[in-house]
């Protein structure tokens, strides 16, 4: 009963505050908050003032290998380029909401087809995997081309550029939200631009990424970025993110 009456004030008052509204236009002036100034880059994709650099072409002081190992993969010419049997590297610090920038590039050479041309992976939260691969004038089942969410969403385009040609990832991932005793009360999402394309729009993710069998979340905190070896030397450069 108390909550009616609540509900019957409101709907009573409230044409009365729009029209005391409608007479100045500083009623709806909201001063309070202030959004902190952020420097953009000077030029596309170059981080903002307020970014972590993961890789900015010199070393992998940021990351680790299988098991917290060195890493295994080449820094060279201001990439770092995936080496044969060299694991997976991980990001040192874990991450929950983030914006992040990353710009990738498969062989020039085009060796294989469908999956094993130009694959690799990003992984947020060690668990959602945004596919990376050769996807120009490469078929292979659509949930597994550049821009899906591996064995779930489709994008929205093919945006992919020729092999050995650099390519760039602009993603905001949210991460899933779990009650204490471990249930979902809303999943993860995640909006993709694929070179400035969108692919993914705020598209939701169904779990975590399966290879055999569908998805399905497991309570978890904070986890790192993680990039995949998949057998082929894809290259990485210009990594950064922003927590949110």
């Amino acid at each position: 009963m108390k909550n009616f009456f609540i509900l019957a004030f409101f709907l009573a008052v409230t044409p009365i505050l729009a029209q005391e509204a409608g007479k100045d236009p500083k009623t709806t002036e909201l001063w309070a908050i202030t959004p902190k100034v952020v420097t953009p880059g000077t030029n596309f994709g170059e981080a903002p003032s307020d970014a972590e650099i993961l890789f900015d072409g010199k070393d992998l002081n940021n990351w680790t290998g299988e098991n917290n190992s060195a890493p295994k993969w080449e820094v060279k010419d201001g990439a770092v380029t995936v080496t044969k049997n060299g694991g997976i590297i991980k990001t040192k610090k874990t991450y929950a909401d983030a914006q992040l920038h990353i710009e990738w590039r498969t062989p020039a050479k085009v060796e294989g087809e469908g999956q094993g041309r130009g694959n690799s992976g990003i992984f947020f939260m060690e668990r959602y995997e945004l596919q990376v691969l050769d996807s120009y004038d490469n078929k292979t089942y659509p949930n597994g081309q550049a821009g899906s969410i591996y064995k779930q969403s489709v994008p929205l385009v093919n945006a992919s550029r020729k092999p050995g040609e650099w390519q760039a990832y602009d993603v905001v991932f949210i991460a899933p939200r779990f009650s204490e005793n471990g249930r979902v009360i809303t999943p993860a999402r995640i909006t993709v631009f694929h070179n400035g394309i969108l692919v993914q729009n705020n598209t939701e993710i169904w779990g975590g990424t399966q290879y055999i069998g569908l998805p399905f979340y497991e309570a978890h905190g904070k986890g790192s970025l993680v990039l995949q070896e998949h057998g082929n030397p894809v290259s990485y450069r210009n990594i950064w993110i922003r927590p949110l």
